[in-house]
């Protein structure tokens, strides 16, 4: 496990992991590729050259729209090596992220892979790139050079901004977070301390290194020294075979992970009854980035015959709480676990002041992972209160088990005839209905209510009689809900609209939608 000597910058951490577990694998890919602890740390080093070369250096801003790949990790490090300023981005997003990425961040650089699944990402962002924008494509390479020219590592310096994040920006324009390398580095000692992770565990990364996930999770496998199988596209059937070839023991990434898995896995055992479980090493599904329905809990435990352990962060503060293998059934299945070491989370009531425990209210916090700011002053100073507290814009609970629960988001709440209505708890329920397989809860306007509860769901057996709003409203009155947060209004699609790199249920898209 990581010594407790300080360690400040990404590279520091580098340089202790590839002396610590010299020879021993770090990555490996679905293309039978393989990487060594040390042999990253080479690779980074030479790339970083490279990159000096051209005239990236200390300062110098990066932006990288690159698929998850060992070469991304790798390119990622080396900029590390040098002091630069990263701006990473989602390889999903196109012309209109892109291009208010590039202009905002003032990037000078900008990596690409070229043609990345049939989508011309170079012509993309030649199009988009500024006058003195240089756009560097790696689909044949990263640059490399003699390491031996490299300036001494940049220290830490004071709060310095080494990484520019920005959130998915689905329903407005994208907000520019700055965070640095210690608080990257707390994020992930969170996540390593509440996962307990050990060398002869291996994890996976199949979400895109992009996200603020991506730095995260690999800061745990620097800390606690475990490898991880890296795929550049998550296609569940794919993922889990190759996940059995080598013995994956941790897999997940977010809510959406968990039921790809859940609906492979019941596929697999029909296709090849006798074949036993679909990834027979696995002992922990993990993420976070969306709400876990209980049920979700208790059916992909069952099936997938592992531990589930859900989280909470975004992208201002990577990790802020997270559920921990020892945790018991109810605390997985209904909180997202306590707040990570070096995190204060603090419930507030509208009038600002705290709230006890087990009252409601939003969650707001304080921590070492906390980012330092937004690119926008002014989104900045609507952020923070006078005592320096993160406003989340999450409603949630402390539970007296010190265990955080979160009820919904302050623009997901439901405003019905004057009275606040949780989505989240009504879709909490629905998930417990035998013939739905998923559901999102939304407030469509309403002359007389003002809003009016609307449920969407996709059955669980598509060939079969959709369920009727009477039988799941009858459902809901059963299981304890309150006749006025009843949906009023049922609606039946094949598949949710989902978008961003955890694939999350875009809800704005349901309401325009439904609207009418």
């Amino acid at each position: 496990m990581f010594e407790s000597a300080r360690v400040d910058t990404l590279w520091e951490l580098v340089e202790y992991r590839a002396r610590a577990s010299q020879g021993v694998p770090m990555f490996f890919d679905a293309y039978g590729r393989t990487a060594t602890f040390d042999e990253v740390r080479d690779r980074a080093r030479h790339v970083a050259a490279g990159f000096l070369a051209l005239g990236i250096g200390a300062g110098t801003r990066v932006a990288w729209q690159l698929p998850t790949r060992i070469d991304t990790v790798i390119a990622s490090l080396a900029l590390a090596r040098l002091g630069a300023v990263q701006i990473p981005v989602i390889p999903l997003h196109r012309e209109r992220e892109v291009g208010f990425i590039l202009a905002e961040s003032a990037a000078e650089w900008v990596l690409v892979p070229g043609v990345w699944r049939g989508f011309d990402h170079t012509a993309m962002v030649r199009r988009l790139a500024g006058d003195g924008v240089r756009v560097l494509p790696v689909d044949e390479g990263l640059p490399v050079g003699d390491p031996g020219g490299l300036p001494e590592p940049v220290p830490a310096g004071d709060g310095d901004t080494t990484w520019i994040y920005y959130t998915s920006g689905t329903t407005s324009a994208p907000k520019g977070v700055e965070h640095t390398d210690a608080t990257l580095i707390a994020g992930g000692i969170g996540l390593a301390t509440a996962l307990g992770m050990s060398p002869d565990d291996i994890g996976s990364i199949a979400f895109p290194y992009a996200h603020i996930a991506g730095p995260d999770y690999v800061v745990a496998m620097l800390v606690s020294g475990f490898p991880a199988v890296v795929l550049d596209s998550f296609e569940p059937g794919r993922a889990a075979e190759i996940y059995r070839r080598h013995g994956v023991t941790m897999a997940g990434g977010s809510t959406a992970f968990y039921q790809a898995f859940l609906d492979e896995s019941r596929h697999y055992r029909q296709r090849l009854p006798h074949a036993g479980r679909l990834i027979p090493s696995l002992r922990l599904l993990s993420g976070g980035g969306a709400p876990m329905p209980p049920e979700l809990y208790r059916e992909a435990g069952r099936e997938l015959a592992c531990a589930i352990v859900h989280g909470y962060g975004m992208t201002e503060c990577p990790m802020i709480a997270m559920g921990t293998p020892y945790d018991s059934d109810e605390q997985l299945a209904r909180t997202v676990g306590k707040p990570v070491v070096g995190a204060r989370v603090r419930i507030a009531r509208p009038d600002g002041s705290e709230a006890g425990v087990g009252e409601s209210g939003e969650v707001t916090l304080k921590g070492s992972m906390l980012f330092r700011r937004y690119t926008d002053p002014a989104l900045t100073a609507e952020a923070f209160d006078a005592e320096g507290y993160f406003h989340t814009g999450d409603l949630g609970t402390v539970r007296p088990d010190g265990h955080l629960v979160l009820t919904g988001r302050l623009k997901d709440i439901i405003i019905r005839k004057g009275e606040n209505i949780s989505a989240q708890e009504i879709e909490d329920l629905l998930h417990t209905h035998p013939a739905v397989a998923q559901a999102a809860v939304i407030g469509l306007p309403d002359r007389e209510r003002g809003e009016r509860v609307c449920a969407v769901i996709t059955p669980a057996d598509p060939a079969a009689p959709p369920p009727t709003l009477d039988g799941l409203t009858a459902h809901l009155r059963a299981a304890g809900l309150m006749v006025q947060k009843l949906p009023e209004q049922l609606e039946i699609t094949a598949e949710l609209p989902r978008g961003g790199p955890l694939n999350k249920v875009l809800k704005a898209a349901l309401r325009a939608r439904y609207r009418e």
